[in-house]
C-alpha cells in the first residue's frame, strides 16, 4: 500500500513534465486513431506540438479567448507550421475569441467559419472549439497556399472569399474587408513580437 502512494505521489510531481510533451496520432487500417507522446515509428505523424505554458495572446488587450484555447491555437498552428500570431489576430477580429459567436451572416465558432466552408472541412459542430480552430487553420492554410503565401491576400480571402480576391487581384474595394485586414494584419504584428 505504501509502495502505491510513493508511485501516485511521483506521477503527480512529473505529470506536468509529461502532460506537455508533443502528440503524435496514427489511424490503423480499421480506422482507429492511437495517439502518443512518443514518435513510436514511422506511421505515426505529429499532431499537435509542445508550445509556450501559457498565451501572451490571451493577455493582450481585449482578448478573452480561454487559456486551454489559445495554448491549443499555439500548439495546433505550430504542428500546422503555421504561425500562431496570425491564427491569434484572425481570432481576435473574428470573435474576441468567443466560443459560441454567430455573425449577421451565419459564421459561427471561434473562428467564425460559414456553414459551407464548415461542412467542407468536415467541422461538424462549429461551437466546438477544436473544431472549429482545426477547421478554421486549415482553412488558413488552402488560402496561404492559393495565394502562394501572401499573407495579406489570404487575409482579405477569409474575409471576402478567395474569389473575390481573385477578382479583384488583390483586397477587394470593400470597406469592410479594407478594415478587417488592415485590424488583422496589425494584430500580427503585435502577436508575432511576443511569440
Amino acid at each position: 500500500m505504501v509502495y502505491l502512494r510513493i508511485v501516485f505521489i511521483l506521477s503527480l510531481t512529473f505529470w506536468p513534465l509529461v502532460a506537455g510533451a508533443d502528440i503524435y496520432r496514427f489511424v490503423d487500417g480499421e480506422g482507429v486513431v492511437h495517439f502518443s507522446n512518443v514518435q513510436p515509428d514511422g506511421k505515426f505523424q505529429l499532431y499537435l506540438r509542445e508550445g509556450p505554458k501559457s498565451s501572451a495572446h490571451s493577455r493582450s488587450a481585449g482578448y478573452k479567448m480561454d487559456g486551454w484555447m489559445a495554448d491549443y491555437v499555439n500548439r495546433y498552428s505550430r504542428a500546422q507550421n503555421l504561425s500562431p500570431a496570425l491564427v491569434h489576430a484572425i481570432i481576435k477580429a473574428e470573435s474576441n475569441g468567443q466560443r459560441k459567436a454567430v455573425s449577421r451572416k451565419g459564421a459561427r465558432g471561434v473562428m467564425q467559419l460559414m456553414p459551407f466552408t464548415s461542412k467542407r472541412l468536415n467541422v461538424n459542430d462549429p461551437f466546438d472549439p477544436i473544431q472549429n480552430i482545426e477547421g478554421g487553420i486549415k482553412y488558413i492554410k488552402e488560402l496561404l497556399a492559393t495565394f502562394d503565401g501572401d499573407v495579406t491576400r489570404a487575409v482579405a480571402a477569409y474575409n471576402a472569399g478567395p474569389a473575390a480576391v481573385k477578382k479583384y487581384g488583390g483586397i477587394p474595394p470593400y470597406q469592410e474587408t479594407r478594415v478587417y485586414v488592415r485590424r488583422v494584419l496589425n494584430l500580427y504584428r503585435q502577436y508575432s513580437a511576443v511569440e
